[in-house]
């Protein structure tokens, strides 16, 4: 009965969740488009004339600069533990006032008596709106692991300010009752998601050279904001960029529309928008073909990709990255990484939408097929805690938590400079834990294929398939939904080539 009463006390604060979803949305919309800004800062960054191999990622590809960049050690002396807690805590404090203020409900009332009492409450599933717990949080843990991670701390230092900060905003941010769900999303999703911001955020300063631009400082702001914040603040002590030990990297900006040829709206009320304009950026980072190339940190591998659209805004926010393992050969065309992998997703294909934050085991590597023909490719399986529901008309509380074992298998064949074939799928299988529903569960496949032809230069066309199904099955009910969408889109290249590094 009190578990009941406290989601009736949730599902009372709709408005909050409706009005906070459209500024996390702007928010998202200007991240993914200062990170395709980003892409473009790729423009001052030429290739050799003569590359040592067809369509070959050079290891070190940054422009020549008269001064070079700052790079902060490993151990760096400047660290600070103090700075990125006060930071935490006053970016809560002003998060809560900006909540009271504009939110119109009272949940963020808190005080000391609230305090008090949640410390002693037992946590619980809350009912925020998917794209608040599932995105919002998600970015909000992001900030906290910026914080730490730019103020020197390492990625693990960094991941328990996170957890703390979550933690804090849980207990003190608002005066319901602290969620668990939240603490996942947030604590550890948050650092997923922060780290790789946090280091694309460092490339676009690194381009800049010793004195980055006022331009570079604001992009690399807007990827990471406590980043710029605490460069801003504390001047000289935090200018020193993060080493990234000339990690090949390979990004691509995609923008073009999508048409919707397979429909079926199973428990969904929502209409769907058949043709929608897409905007999306991905980076593999540590690519690891790379001769030279060690993995020793957290994220010394990773992949980010985000996608707006027309239709729903968010499509997807991928992350996927490497937190311990190592690297390993096959012969002399085949090298690759192993190890434990952390990740956290984010889907909203129009009629339903799903969302992990997992960890698995699994493999990267990259086989050179010729002398121009590589294949590069990921292999994952592991465990996750994931969100998943249908869109329901204007319900964004209609979803339910669950343990999620999951997998997925990326590959790439690129042929020389000239083109690439890119696929991707995805598989979560939700097994319901917490309302109730016993044996009920929900099948995701999620499937791209993409065929990108380089026309000249930095600048592509590709064509792009995707698939999407959910098969959910419970107590009292169950039903299939999928969609097909087939587009067109002008690609914008980071390089030359399409990502293969050669080691040999």
């Amino acid at each position: 009965m009190k578990t009941n009463n406290m989601r009736c006390e949730y599902s009372a604060s709709v408005k909050k969740h409706t009005s906070l979803s459209k500024r996390v949305y702007v928010l998202g919309l200007l991240l993914l488009a200062q990170i395709n800004a980003y892409a473009e800062t790729e423009l001052d960054t030429q290739l050799p004339d003569d590359p040592v191999e067809i369509g070959v990622v050079q290891k070190n590809p940054s422009p020549e600069i008269t001064e070079p960049f700052p790079v902060a050690p490993e151990d760096n002396p400047n660290k600070s533990y103090w700075i990125p807690a006060a930071g935490i805590v006053g970016f809560d404090v002003l998060l809560n006032l900006f909540n009271r203020r504009f939110s119109g409900v009272s949940d963020y009332d808190s005080n000391f008596s609230t305090i008090k009492k949640n410390l002693r409450s037992s946590w619980v599933e809350d009912r925020d709106a998917f794209n608040i717990n599932q995105l919002g949080h998600p970015y909000q843990g992001s900030m906290y692991h910026g914080f730490a991670r730019s103020a020197g701390l390492n990625y693990w230092e960094s991941l328990g300010y996170t957890l703390a900060g979550s933690a804090f905003w849980e207990i003190a941010g608002e005066k319901v009752p602290p969620s668990k769900n939240d603490m996942i999303s947030t604590g550890i999703g948050g650092t997923f998601l922060g780290e790789a911001l946090f280091r694309m955020s460092n490339i676009v300063l690194e381009k800049g050279g010793s004195q980055p631009s006022a331009w570079r400082e604001a992009g690399a702001a807007i990827i990471s904001p406590a980043t710029g914040f605490n460069r801003y603040a504390f001047g000289d002590r935090f200018d020193a960029v993060f080493d990234r030990n000339d990690a090949a990297y390979y990004s691509r900006t995609q923008f073009g529309i999508s048409n919707t040829i397979q429909y079926n709206r199973g428990t969904s009320r929502k209409d769907i928008k058949e043709n929608d304009a897409q905007l999306e950026f991905s980076m593999d980072y540590g690519l690891p073909g790379q001769e030279g190339y060690s993995y020793t940190r957290p994220f010394d591998y990773f992949v980010f990709q985000g996608a707006a659209s027309s239709a729903n805004v968010f499509e997807n926010v991928l992350v996927r990255g490497l937190l311990f393992g190592t690297d390993y050969k096959m012969g002399e065309n085949y090298r690759g990484i192993w190890g434990l992998y952390g990740s956290y997703d984010y889907i909203s294909p129009q009629t339903f939408r799903v969302s992990s934050t997992a960890l698995s085991i699994g493999t990267t590597g990259q086989l050179w097929l010729s002398e121009s023909v590589a294949l590069q490719g990921s292999v994952l399986g592991g465990l996750g805690y994931a969100a998943v529901g249908t869109l329901s008309g204007n319900d964004e509380q209609d979803y339910r938590y669950g343990v999620a074992p999951q997998a997925l298998v990326a590959l790439r064949l690129i042929m020389g400079d000239k083109a690439s074939i890119d696929f991707t799928g995805r598989e979560y299988f939700v097994k319901d834990v917490d309302s109730g529903n016993a044996g009920g569960h929900d099948n995701i496949l999620r499937s791209d294929l993409a065929f990108t032809y380089r026309i000249h230069k930095k600048h592509a066309v590709s064509l792009k398939y995707q698939w999407n199904q959910r098969d959910a099955s419970y107590l009292n009910s169950e039903g299939k939904q999928t969609t097909g969408t087939v587009g067109i889109f002008y690609t914008f290249l980071g390089h030359d080539g399409f990502g293969a590094t050669d080691w040999r």
